[in-house]
């Protein structure tokens, strides 16, 4: 009876771990081809895949877009555990950002100092976003708020909520830059399915997260937008700066579809939300000098 009792249970865990396997194969065959035989739907009136809607991204890149533990506040005195920082795994593709040696001092120096914004040198000094500074490429993609493509025959509109962002990509009018901006030029192209953007003349002052990683004004960003299922799109970019970096590397990440019946974009209008961080040293020397 013991034999039997016993064989019993070995038959139901033998079987337990085999069910569990075929179910992890399944799952894992059918990932991949979602991502390998989904067709997205068309723009009307084109080929081409139709990416209206509203999306957004569910990472912690915005404070580091390296793997982070958590982290405290930058004032945990005053915010407790209000702004510390979520840990995460990161967005980058391989080990690390390959840093020339004096930009990995200038990213320490960045993190160190990213709240501390001398009146007298806006752009040189504290993260931008707390400057309520437009956030550049591909910052704006992986930030905590939603953005909306509107995607027309020859153009497509990126609308972001931070500060009210906006960039066009040009899918048949290439151009060089005129000149560097913070959102830069974009043009556009399709390769299947997937919408590439070239990404050029972005100003040196944006940063690429909370933690000080930073560029030049050498940057240069590609882009890439993939449909994998009807809510989701794989977002790729790989980024070459000669200036700051000794290779190009490489980020990734998926992108969410808004599907609530009323999603939409809010305002977050933060200029006034910026003014004493970069114009109070100013009021307290009016004070000081009365």
């Amino acid at each position: 009876m013991r034999w039997r009792r016993n064989s019993g249970l070995l038959l139901v865990a033998a079987t337990t771990v085999v069910v569990v396997v075929l179910v992890l194969q399944a799952a894992r065959t059918s990932g991949q081809g979602v991502s390998a035989t989904y067709r997205a739907p068309r723009l009307a009136g084109t080929r081409a895949p139709n990416l209206n809607g509203v999306w957004q991204a569910m990472t912690t890149a915005n404070w580091d877009i390296q793997a982070h533990a958590a982290a405290p506040s930058p004032l945990p005195n005053l915010l407790g555990v209000y702004s510390a920082t979520p840990g995460g795994p990161g967005i980058i593709e391989g080990t690390g950002i390959p840093y020339q040696p004096w930009a990995l001092e200038q990213r320490r120096k960045n993190a160190e100092n990213r709240l501390k914004v001398n009146p007298r040198d806006v752009n040189g000094s504290g993260d931008p976003e707390a400057k309520c500074y437009l956030p550049g490429v591909p910052r704006a993609t992986y930030m905590p708020f939603p953005f909306q493509i509107v995607q027309s025959t020859d153009t497509i509109l990126v609308s972001y909520e931070f500060a009210d962002a906006v960039r066009t990509i040009h899918m048949t009018k290439h151009e060089p830059s005129a000149t560097d901006s913070w959102m830069g030029w974009s043009n556009g192209r399709w390769d299947g399915d997937t919408l590439v953007v070239d990404v050029t003349g972005l100003i040196e002052h944006s940063w690429l997260d909370r933690a000080g990683d930073f560029h030049s004004d050498a940057l240069h960003v590609v882009e890439r937008y993939t449909p994998v299922t009807p809510y989701h799109l794989q977002y790729e970019a790989t980024i070459e700066d000669p200036k700051v970096f000794t290779r190009p590397w490489k980020i990734s990440l998926p992108l969410y579809r808004h599907i609530e019946p009323n999603a939409e974009l809010s305002e977050f209008k933060c200029v006034p939300f910026s003014e004493d961080i970069l114009y109070g040293a100013f009021k307290v020397e009016a004070t000081a000098s009365r």
